[in-house]
């Protein structure tokens, strides 16, 4: 298995999560449940990073050995700027959310737009060839999907944003096929994407009634499970999804990354099933 050169007076190997706050994070759910089910002798914690200090957890890897590194908010950019090498994506993006060890060097990747494409392939059958795609904001999220998007051969990545100058820095990264749209766009798109952190309303002014059956509707957040944009949509007949299954699929990725392994996906289902049912009681 890949590792960190300079852990090799310990057998068991170390990764984690970086961000702020970090506590409530389920990676260490996913990562531990996968590690046990395949019976790696690995050990995954979140660290509480406080902002601005990014870098200086990059640079801990290497201090204390750790064997591999997920980047959560703020500091995707940081240790983007940190790193010792960019994969293609990642600086595209200018963000990375898993850090590789690469004998001495360390590499930063994203992994949160190819994630996302396998959750809608896996439970949704969905392929973005040729699909008409909607994304609401223009954040380090939205940016990784309107990239994944386009390179899954999207025919439109259109962009909703408050701010114009955002919507285009993201609708660039799609190339041909990005531009930015509004709200009224939803009724004509096979996927939209709610990649704004606005749970308990529709976000951007979108409306209700431009929902509908065949749509795909994704919001990529977990917490609520069931958001005001999937309640719509299920009115209006269209399939909907939370981000769980990104979170979930993107994992599985910096996982294979840094173990060689495939992640064993039912495993970690039954563990993220306990753990958030312990957490609503």
């Amino acid at each position: 298995m890949p590792g960190a050169p300079w852990a090799s007076g310990s057998e068991t190997r170390l990764a984690g999560v970086i961000g702020h706050p970090v506590r409530h994070s389920l990676s260490p759910t996913i990562h531990n449940a996968a590690f046990r089910a395949l019976g790696l002798d690995w050990v995954y914690t979140a660290f509480e990073v406080a902002p601005g200090q990014g870098r200086a957890a990059v640079e801990a890897m290497r201090t204390l050995g750790l064997s591999g590194l997920n980047v959560t908010m703020p500091h995707k950019a940081d240790v983007a700027a940190g790193v010792d090498r960019l994969s293609p994506v990642a600086a595209a993006l200018g963000a990375v959310n898993t850090v590789v060890v690469a004998g001495e060097a360390l590499v930063g990747e994203s992994t949160d737009g190819d994630g996302l494409l396998a959750a809608l392939a896996t439970d949704h059958g969905f392929d973005p060839s040729g699909q008409r795609c909607l994304v609401l904001g223009a954040g380090g999220a939205a940016r990784a999907v309107v990239l994944a998007l386009a390179a899954g051969g999207a025919s439109e990545v259109a962009v909703v944003a408050r701010r114009p100058e955002q919507a285009g820095v993201a609708t660039r990264l799609a190339g041909a096929s990005g531009r930015t749209g509004a709200a009224g766009d939803v009724a004509g798109a096979d996927l939209v994407v709610n990649a704004t952190p606005v749970a308990d309303q529709l976000p951007l002014g979108l409306r209700a009634g431009d929902l509908g059956p065949g749509q795909l509707v994704v919001d990529l957040l977990y917490h609520p499970p069931v958001t005001a944009l999937m309640e719509a949509g299920v009115a209006r007949g269209a399939t909907t999804a939370n981000g769980l299954g990104m979170l979930v699929h993107q994992a599985a990725l910096s996982f294979r990354m840094w173990t060689g392994e495939d992640m064993p996906l039912d495993a970690v289902a039954a563990a993220l099933v306990a753990e958030l049912d312990g957490r609503e009681r």
